[in-house]
Formats: C-alpha cells, sequence, structure tokens
C-alpha cells in the first residue's frame, strides 16, 4: 500500500468518525482512536506505518498544539501557573507511584517498574484539549488550568525520561551533573521563548533592546503585515514550526514548542492599520482550526490508534493487569489532580473534577516513553508493554467521555455562580 492509499483510507475513516460522533453527540476524538484500532486489526491498514504517514501525523499533533496555543493568551497562562503548580505535581506523582507498585507487583522488575512509572505520568495535552475544544469549554479556567499543569507534567516527564532511561537500561548512573544538564536545557528553552514573547515579538521594544536599531522598530507585526498580510497563516506556521524545532533539540517534543509559540503570538499583532476593515486574527485563526482540526489533525488520533495491535494470547493473559492498573490510575489520577485543584488551585469542586477527568489521558508522551523502553532498549517484557498499551487506550477513551458526562453539572454550577 502505497502513502496516498493510506492517507485516503486514514480520511475515509475520519468521515466515520465524524458522522458517528455526531450520531451519538461525543467527540470525535473516541472515534478517531476506535477507527485507527478497527482498521489495523482488521488488516485494512498495515500495522507499520509509512515514513510519509508518520511524518504527517506528527504535523498534525504539532499544529494542533500551536491552534490551541493561539486561543489562549500569555497572561492566563502565565496567571495559571500559580493555581497549577500543585495539580502539575500531586497530578504526576500519585499516577507514577501507582503505575510503579502495580508493575513492581505483578513484574518484579525495577526497571519495567520505573517505565511504566513515566510512560503513565504525562498527560495527553492534545487529547484532552480537543475534547474540551468539541464540548465548548477550551476557553473555561479549568481547561487552562489542565493545559497548564500537563505542559509542566510532560516537561517533568521528559526531564525524567533522560534521566532514568540510561539507569534502567544500565548504561549510566543517576549523577547530578545529568540533572543539571536537563534541568538547564529546560530553562534555556522556556528562557528563549519568553524572550520572544517579551521582547522580540513587541511592536515596541523595551529595556536594552530598544538601543538596537531593528528590534526597537520593528516587531512581529511587520513580518505578519508582508505582502498585505496575505501571508499571515504562512508566517505564524513558520514560527511555530521553528520553535517547535527549537523545542525538540532541547530534548522535548515538538509539540510542546508548538503550543508555547502559539501562547506567545498575540491578537494584537495582527492589527494592520493599512487594512483596518480585515480581523487578520479571526481568518488565520480560522485556517489553522482547518488545518488542526478537520484535516491533519485526525490523522495523529487516526495513527496513535492504530498503534493498538491485537496479540489475542497475550491480550487474554494481560487483562487482570490492564484492568488493576486502569481503575488504579483513574482513581489515583482524579483524586490527586482534583484535590490539588481545590486546595492549592482554590477551583470550585465542579472545576477541580472537570481537571480531575481531563487529566486522565496517556497519548504521544506515554507512547514515545513505550517505544523507548519497549523497541529501542528492550527494558519492558511483552507483558508490561501490551498493558501499557491497552491501559493507555481506555484512558484515552475514558477522557472525552468523562467531559461529556460531567458537563452539564459543569456548566450548571458554572451558570449558578
Amino acid at each position: 500500500m502505497g502513502p496516498l492509499e493510506h492517507l485516503a483510507i486514514i480520511w475515509c475513516g475520519v468521515f466515520v468518525a465524524i458522522f458517528a460522533a455526531r450520531k451519538t453527540k461525543l467527540t470525535p476524538v473516541l472515534y478517531y482512536l476506535a477507527v485507527g484500532a478497527v482498521l489495523v486489526n482488521t488488516g485494512v491498514l498495515p500495522a507499520e506505518s509509512t515514513p510519509f504517514i508518520r511524518g504527517f501525523a506528527e504535523i498534525g499533533i504539532v499544529v494542533i498544539m500551536f491552534a490551541l496555543g493561539f486561543e489562549e493568551t500569555t497572561k492566563n497562562f502565565l496567571k495559571s501557573l500559580k493555581r497549577s503548580w500543585g495539580i502539575a505535581f500531586f497530578g504526576a506523582v500519585a499516577p507514577f507511584f501507582t503505575a510503579y507498585w502495580i508493575a513492581d507487583y505483578f513484574w518484579q522488575d525495577t526497571s519495567i517498574a520505573l517505565m511504566c512509572g513515566l510512560a503513565m505520568t504525562a498527560t495527553a495535552v492534545s487529547l484532552t484539549m480537543v475534547s474540551l475544544k468539541n464540548e465548548g469549554l477550551q476557553s473555561t479556567p479549568a481547561a487552562t488550568g489542565i493545559m497548564t499543569s500537563a505542559v509542566l507534567d510532560d516537561i517533568a516527564s521528559l526531564t525524567l525520561v533522560a534521566i532514568l532511561v540510561p539507569v534502567a537500561t544500565g548504561d549510566a548512573a543517576l549523577s547530578l551533573i545529568d540533572i543539571e544538564w536537563v534541568l538547564g536545557k529546560a530553562l534555556l528553552f522556556f528562557g528563549l521563548v519568553t524572550l520572544l514573547g517579551a521582547w522580540i515579538f513587541p511592536h515596541i521594544a523595551v529595556g536594552v533592546l530598544a538601543r538596537i536599531p531593528l528590534i526597537r522598530r520593528y516587531g512581529i507585526k511587520h513580518v505578519l503585515a508582508f505582502a498585505g498580510g496575505e501571508q499571515t497563516t504562512l508566517t505564524v506556521l513558520t514560527i511555530a514550526a521553528l520553535v517547535g524545532i527549537a523545542a525538540h533539540a532541547m530534548g522535548f517534543h515538538p509539540a510542546v514548542g508548538a503550543y508555547m509559540a502559539g501562547l506567545v503570538i498575540k491578537e494584537e499583532y495582527f492589527e494592520f492599520l493599512q487594512h483596518p476593515e480585515i480581523n487578520y486574527y479571526e481568518n488565520t485563526k480560522k485556517i489553522v482550526d482547518d488545518i488542526a482540526f478537520s484535516w491533519i489533525g485526525p490523522v495523529f488520533f487516526v495513527e496513535l490508534g492504530s498503534k493498538i495491535v491485537f496479540d489475542w494470547d497475550i491480550f487474554l493473559s494481560v487483562i487482570p493487569q490492564t484492568v488493576f492498573l486502569t481503575l488504579s490510575l483513574i482513581a489515583a489520577q482524579i483524586s490527586s489532580a482534583g484535590l490539588a485543584a481545590r486546595y492549592t488551585g482554590r477551583f470550585d469542586w465542579p472545576e477541580s473534577l472537570m481537571i480531575g477527568f481531563g487529566m486522565l489521558g496517556r497519548a504521544e508522551l506515554a507512547f514515545v516513553v513505550i517505544d523507548i523502553a519497549y523497541v529501542q532498549n528492550n527494558i519492558l517484557n511483552a507483558e508490561a508493554f501490551y498493558t501499557l498499551m491497552f491501559t493507555a487506550f481506555w484512558l484515552n477513551l475514558a477522557v472525552p467521555i468523562s467531559i461529556a458526562w460531567w458537563k452539564p453539572y459543569f456548566m450548571r454550577r458554572a451558570g449558578e455562580s
């Protein structure tokens, strides 16, 4: 099967998923994942995707994350950090140790337990935010809290992966120098994003940069105004790609960089004096959303679902582990994130529970850890691999279902306040 045929089948599956979502009034993300799993297990799609499809899916998640960041404001994100540190910390510690202890109980191997804990720590930010968007909740304080906490969790998870994978494989010892190097790269990346958002992008430079000839007079507004503002979409997507590349170079997922790029691009930058009657921001946002949520982004979720390839013998043997791990993680994640949101973030109870539900997903980074541990380094055994795959799948399904189920009560309490 060629890449074009592969893509055409996925897009046909996307139509089926959207139709099913409208009939059942559930988020399409749930059906994108299901379509991928069905297509690969019935032999319609190959178990091993082509490089083109894998690259296309990678672009999809980067664009999705940029689109979600593009809707948020830097001020709200930074403000949310003060409320979200506890959610990020307790919402990551609880699932890590839950998965670690359960894996250690079943397989009595510290390295396997470490990798299981890491795989189940990072929240699927894209899955959650797309689910919230489909329910019209993407701009609520709870959504911002989820996004901020999940980004912090992803950063912490990637940091731990860089530190603990060499330890689990026996290639390196845990040293203070290694930890300092990883943390230094994290600080460098966020310093770069801060520099872009606070001093490089703004139209009017401040501080030392105000003395530099070009920077003091020109900002991102002038770049967006290139060719009469006709290339704004190309400009913002290029920025997303460049910041994503910078994030990847520093050891993070490119999607984290793309989200941060969207976060620091403000609506005011699209106010071109030569055409005040045109809303360039809304026009660009509409195009970006179309790319992210209609034809490229869904490929990522279908491709993600296609990772669930059933081996029935192993599948039956790991049902007890999968059920126990899934239920334990659901309880640990909702309770830890919900309680932290209530008592450290000062969210009300409906918002706190929504945050707990929103932190359930395990997607891109979980599969990155699984790939590193199982495919690249042979740390996981086959039983642990399938247990993690199935657990991640069920946790992903729980996100849109729980959000849709909780939405009426959440909106009713919001209306009362």
